[in-house]
């Protein structure tokens, strides 16, 4: 496991915090992503931002 990879244990835990519906991890992209909230959680250090405000949002 990378410095920039999750823990695999913390991800289980995990929800989007607007939805409370699970995440999909991007390794690619290094990020959180919540289909239901059209919204992507950015992964910094290894530690998912879970804040709506730094969300980005996702193309339809």
């Amino acid at each position: 496991m990378s410095n920039q990879d999750v823990d695999p244990k913390l991800l289980e835990i995990l929800v989007c915090p607007m939805t409370k519906g699970p995440l999909r991890y991007d390794r690619e992209a290094r990020e959180l992503v919540s289909e239901k909230a059209k919204l992507a959680y950015p992964i910094r250090d290894g530690i998912p931002i879970m804040l709506v405000d730094e969300a980005r949002k996702l193309d339809d």
